[in-house]
């Protein structure tokens, strides 16, 4: 029995040993190949910004007003330029089968989206970039924000991290701010006549809230954290992306879940933030989290809408 303890000891062993050594030169390959791609990625990009720079001859008021304006703006109305074809005609249905309130905006009222429209062009050109002027003399103290070196994408996503915090904090409780039945009344109201929002409509809001909750939540962590401009336009580009998908309607494939905000504009007292860290530590999601809305909360990994495979309980008859 010994020696048959023995043998399976050794035998146990040498296949950990042998996994071991397997996975450990695995990992050590992967990670070469990994720093390889790296070193070959921050060699192009840190190249390609060099030419830019250089075709602007360094003039940094230029360069912020196309990393700061013009790179987030044209994300901002190409990503919605498409939902707005869907919204308008139904097409393509693959997207439309993914709406989120089923029946409502199907199509959605041309009227009411030419407002939208207008409304967010102007809080884009006389709110948002007016308010850039000021950043950029607070990024011109700095120093580092038009240096010919890129920072790091290691560097950069500790600032990512920083940035959506900012955001979470600020927005979360300005958001709330405004829901206050004075200011709601005179300010946050308008933002709350789409009960079903579309991309658009995310920036879509009085003034007054476009400065409080949609633009200074955002300016703030590059101005904290002195970023570069690649950095500030990454960023601002990835904000607009984001708070558009949250409006959209649509729960689509590989995207993230808009599901929690838009619970919050069908219901209007729940779902404040955008990570939904602070609505769970004040209560505020505890009537979404009994909903299928909060079910269907998640990255969709299938081509099969969520209304469809968590479909709504049916109604008991009166």
């Amino acid at each position: 029995q010994e020696e048959k303890l023995w043998y399976a000891m050794r035998i146990s062993a040498y296949v950990l040993g042998t996994v071991l050594l397997t996975i450990t030169a695995l990992v050590n390959s992967l990670s070469w190949y990994v720093q390889n791609i790296w070193d070959t990625s921050g060699h192009f990009w840190q190249t390609m910004w060099l030419k830019f720079y250089n075709l602007y001859e360094g003039n940094e008021w230029r360069i912020f007003l196309f990393g700061a304006a013009l790179v987030p703006g044209l994300a901002f109305w190409c990503f919605n330029g498409i939902l707005m074809v869907a919204d308008v005609t139904g097409k393509p249905t693959f997207i439309t089968r993914y709406r989120i309130q089923l029946g409502k905006n199907d199509p959605v009222d041309t009227k009411r989206l030419r407002q939208a429209i207008y409304t967010a062009l102007f809080n884009q050109f006389f709110v948002s970039f007016p308010m850039l002027v000021p950043m950029f003399y607070i990024m011109k103290w700095w120093g580092n924000t038009f240096s010919k070196e890129l920072p790091t994408f290691q560097w950069f996503l500790v600032e990512l991290i920083i940035f959506t915090l900012i955001e979470e904090i600020l927005f979360y409780y300005t958001h709330r701010l405004v829901h206050l039945p004075l200011l709601y009344k005179h300010i946050h109201k308008k933002h709350h006549e789409w009960t079903a929002p579309i991309g658009v409509v995310s920036i879509y809001a009085h003034p007054v809230e476009h400065i409080l909750s949609n633009t200074l939540p955002v300016m703030t962590g590059p101005m904290v954290m002195g970023s570069h401009i690649v950095s500030i336009s990454a960023w601002f580009s990835l904000a607009l992306l984001t708070t558009s998908i949250s409006h959209c309607g649509y729960h689509l494939p590989l995207l993230p879940s808009p599901e929690f905000h838009d619970f919050h504009h069908l219901k209007f007292n729940q779902c404040y933030g955008v990570l939904g860290i602070l609505d769970y530590l004040h209560g505020t999601d505890k009537v979404f989290r009994q909903t299928k809305a909060f079910e269907r909360h998640r990255v969709l990994l299938s081509l099969t809408p969520l209304s469809e495979s968590i479909p709504e309980a049916p109604k008991r008859a009166e």
